[in-house]
């Protein structure tokens, strides 16, 4: 049994001492050779080896000198930025938003297209990922993997679509499409379930494992994240939040027909700019609707205290079976509403139920459904990549 160990054990060593080499310097910049065997713990002659190997296959780079004391300057490494690119792609009902990085996340070129004048989703998202490639300056086999947010059921054991409540050009069999079409792997994920992707990594969930995401939007939607991993249930549909039966709408019984689900009818933008006017307020969309509230002071208070009842429905629905430490409220309603409508929410949750989640207003303000298809897809590559710097 030993024997068929040992030999594979200096190759496992090294793989480990690559993959932390290189993740080091992703944090912390470029580093000499003399500083990498520091951090890791390696001799000098160990260190030298391993950035020699890095350099043949094209992973790390000289990028400068470090002045020292006497001897010659200490050369500079660095993660080559080229060695391998990702795309990711918010799909909306309106608009595609493709944004290219480079193996470091730095994100290098972003592109956005309409999507109402076609009826080719296929033809939409090559057009969007070659562009973002393109103008990234890479190539397109150096892209090692799409991510696409979407709206709907992603079937977490095909991966397909199954369901796009507004997006119903987009179907079972895109999937495959996609990746015979841009000849790279493709994957797709539920946006909101991206938006708290990025919310863990630069938002307002940094540092916890457990948290829940409500997106409050044209959609009303929820994101689970237990144990630092996204729960998405056995078809997919953990966090449709949407379809919560609650009281005081009607109850569609046949979602097929596309009829607006319950909670969907009580909180999203539509139901938020119909309490708006009866509050006096007449506003282009939800979101305006919520920051002309809060600019009102304490005569918007009431439009904010109804909005705060209503999504505390679902929240605390969410909250008395997962009982999470943080609800992070995101989407173009979350957004505007920021800390008056959160701690409102937090007031009327604890008022209602057994659990007192902490409420906060999302932390990113830009694209969070894109970032968060970017660190999923980066995640993956660098496992790929990063996994296999032994030959």
């Amino acid at each position: 049994m030993s024997a068929t160990r040992l030999p594979g054990t200096p190759r496992l060593l090294r793989a480990l001492n690559d993959r932390a080499a290189l993740e080091l310097l992703l944090e912390r910049g470029p580093l000499t050779r003399a500083r990498l065997g520091e951090l890791t713990g390696l001799s000098k002659v160990t260190a030298s080896q391993l950035v020699e190997r890095l350099e043949e296959r094209g992973l790390v780079a000289r990028v400068g000198e470090q002045a020292g004391g006497r001897g010659p300057n200490a050369q500079l490494y660095a993660v080559r930025p080229g060695s391998a690119y990702v795309v990711g792609v918010d799909v909306g009902a309106e608009r595609v938003v493709a944004a290219c990085a480079d193996i470091t996340g730095a994100v290098v070129s972003q592109v956005e297209q309409s999507t109402r004048d076609t009826d080719d989703p296929v033809g939409v998202v090559h057009t969007a990922v070659v562009q973002a490639a393109s103008r990234a300056g890479a190539q397109l086999d150096s892209v090692r993997r799409v991510v696409l947010g979407t709206p709907g059921l992603v079937d977490p054991a095909t991966g397909d679509i199954t369901f796009a409540f507004n997006l119903p050009r987009w179907h079972r069999g895109l999937l495959a499409a996609l990746r015979e079409d841009l000849h790279t792997p493709v994957v797709f994920e539920n946006d909101v379930n991206l938006a708290a992707v990025a919310e863990a990594q630069s938002g307002a969930a940094q540092g916890l494992a457990d948290f829940v995401l409500v997106w409050v939007g044209a959609g009303v939607g929820l994101a689970i994240m237990l144990g630092g991993r996204l729960h998405h249930g056995s078809s997919g549909a953990a966090g449709e939040i949407g379809y919560l039966p609650v009281p005081g709408v009607p109850i569609p019984r046949d979602v097929s027909r596309r009829a607006k689900p319950a909670f969907q009818q009580l909180a999203g933008a539509d139901a938020v700019q119909a309490v708006a006017r009866g509050h006096g307020i007449d506003a282009p969309d939800a979101a305006e609707a919520v920051r002309a509230a809060i600019a009102a002071g304490t005569a918007g208070g009431p439009l904010l205290d109804e909005l705060a009842r209503r999504l505390a429905l679902g929240v605390a629905s969410t909250c008395v079976v997962l009982d999470p430490p943080l609800v992070v409220l995101a989407g173009e309603v979350g957004q505007a509403g920021g800390a008056a409508l959160a701690e409102r929410v937090q007031h009327e949750v604890a008022a209602i139920t057994l659990v007192r989640p902490r409420v906060v207003p999302t932390g990113l303000t830009e694209e969070p459904i894109l970032r968060g298809a970017l660190r999923t897809a980066l995640d993956a590559v660098r496992d790929e990549v990063f996994g296999s710097t032994v030959g």
